[in-house]
């Protein structure tokens, strides 16, 4: 696997080229999946002006809007990394909400800090529109995209960068490169070691 260093910007610049090569006759939808360290909110917000600016206008979710309740998510307690890896994300809804094709994204479902729901209203995406869902532990999951990237950080730079109050979920992102393998899974997959130099793995 070849490893080509990029800059952030011209990262942005050349994944949104991929976005707009797509074709146009239905919705984009786009997934940007990492760890929280390597910020993939991030680059999920930095695509949404130029692909407006090209004409195709964005509608961005977060997977983290997108939990399960509270008495399922919490079920095992609040730092057991197997639930987190199976349990907290509701797959079904973004499938059904988010990813559904209809036209129609229920943007934010679940606010996990009050667990209750955020009861916004649908907002409409036409063909040639682009949904970009940023969020962790997303790929395999059967969840349809048109154009998937996994910002991928090596054991060592993960557990560095990894705040203290979430190493408990070091071993869920362990449990994900074996069995999901992400770099391999993504379109495009982007080392972030040091996020100021991302390298595109090709």
């Amino acid at each position: 696997m070849g490893v080509r260093p990029i800059s952030p910007e011209s990262l942005v610049d050349e994944l949104v080229q991929r976005i707009v090569e797509l074709p146009r006759d239905v919705p984009a939808r786009v997934i940007v999946d990492g760890a929280p360290a390597a910020r993939p909110e991030v680059y999920a917000d930095a695509l949404a002006e130029p692909l407006r600016v090209l004409g195709r206008p964005v509608i961005r979710v977060s997977a983290w809007d997108f939990l399960r309740p509270a008495s399922l998510r919490l079920e095992y307690g609040r730092t057991d990394p197997d639930a987190f890896y199976d349990d907290w994300l509701d797959v079904k809804a973004i499938s059904r909400e988010v990813f559904n094709g209809s036209g129609q994204v229920l943007p934010r479902l679940w606010d996990s800090v009050a667990d209750r729901a955020f009861r916004v209203p649908y907002q409409e995406v036409r063909p040639g529109g682009v949904v970009v869902l940023d969020g962790t532990l997303l790929l395999g999951r059967g969840l349809a995209a048109e154009l998937s990237v996994h910002l991928w950080m090596s054991s060592a730079a993960l557990e560095r960068h990894t705040a203290g109050e979430e190493r408990w979920r070091l071993p869920a992102y362990e449990r994900y490169e074996r069995e999901v393998g992400p770099v391999r899974a993504a379109d495009v997959a982007v080392k972030v070691d040091d996020l100021r130099h991302p390298a595109l793995l090709e």
